[in-house]
């Protein structure tokens, strides 16, 4: 095992994707309690175009290599890890990279019959709605989700767990094709949110329990006169602003709650806590066939510039991946 590794950096410290280019670095060693895994794929989220830009810095102690999500083989073990195990972890940053090493808690092991790539588009996406749309949103089987961006990898993900937790699913995406792919992937009701009106079409439907939403202020108001009584808002993005003007009056009335959180940020042991709550609940949906993440691309890791302007045009159907 060489010293040395590939692995993705940003030229001038942030820039365009174009700015993403691979150079040759120090392998990394891992410490006390992680593992180092020899990397074969890598998932890309929407954080990685962030950090790019210089809006998203790792937290402290983090690799400040992009990448929160790999599969891989363990080449130097640690916990309920050996050698040649194959698993996929959550990273607080490093995965664009051919090593890369994790506190070993934060590792699963990849579910059978899952290649490396479809493995690693596994972990960030569905700690993520887990934590969010389990969690903080607490939808309950029979309940109704909306989730907006039903075609991003967040969006076919929470698609495919809530309905296998039981839950009934409205999906937007912005035109007929991605209202066409969100019913596709099991939506119930999908809305094309550049004709529709969401907002009517989830009343008309008997309203939501839970918003898992990505888009931010301006859907507020529609997200409010969507829900239910006792209905939960999450967010988990603000892509189309991050300052909500808050109607408190429609609030109060609704008896709702307006919540979200990130993932990176979390310490090592609620994210071990969060891995542990994931296998134990998603393991089993995704070894019955439930949920299985949809694949729109993979990209050598050396083409990581190519992935991200693909992510960034926005007409993906699930997640990017980088093959190490």
């Amino acid at each position: 095992m060489s010293d040395t590794m590939t692995a993705i950096a940003i030229e001038g410290g942030k820039g365009p994707a174009a700015a993403l280019f691979a150079e040759t670095v120090a392998r990394p060693e891992p410490g006390p309690g992680q593992i180092l895994i020899r990397v074969r794929a890598a998932g890309v989220n929407r954080p990685d175009l962030l950090q790019r830009l210089g809006y998203y810095p790792p937290p402290p102690g983090a690799s400040t290599i992009l990448g929160l999500e790999v599969s891989g083989e363990v080449v130097i073990g640690s916990g309920r890890w050996k050698e040649g195990d194959q698993v996929c972890a959550l990273l607080g940053g490093g995965g664009y990279a051919q090593y890369a090493v994790v506190d070993a808690r934060h590792a699963l092991p990849i579910p059978e019959g899952f290649d490396f790539a479809h493995a690693a588009a596994l972990p960030e996406t569905v700690f993520t709605v887990f934590a969010n749309m389990f969690e903080h949103g607490a939808l309950k089987p029979g309940e109704t989700l909306l989730v907006h961006g039903a075609t991003s990898g967040i969006g076919t993900t929470a698609i495919a767990m809530a309905k296998a937790h039981g839950a009934k699913v409205i999906a937007t995406g912005r035109g007929a094709d991605k209202k066409a792919q969100a019913l596709a992937l099991g939506a119930d009701i999908a809305v094309d949110a550049k004709t529709e009106d969401f907002a009517q079409i989830a009343k008309a439907a008997g309203g939501v329990d839970v918003v898992l939403d990505m888009v931010g202020a301006s859907y507020l108001d529609k997200n409010l006169d969507a829900l239910k009584l006792g209905g939960r808002i999450v967010y988990i993005a603000a892509l189309a602003g991050p300052i909500l003007e808050v109607p408190v009056m429609t609030l109060m009335q609704k008896r709702a709650v307006l919540t979200g959180s990130t993932l990176r940020p979390r310490s090592a042991d609620e994210k071990a806590r969060l891995a542990a709550e994931v296998e134990r609940v998603v393991w089993p949906w995704i070894a019955a066939g439930k949920v299985k993440p949809v694949i729109d691309a993979t990209f050598p890791l050396e083409d990581a510039a190519r992935a991200h302007a693909h992510l960034e045009a926005g007409e993906h159907v699930g997640k990017v991946v980088l093959l190490a």
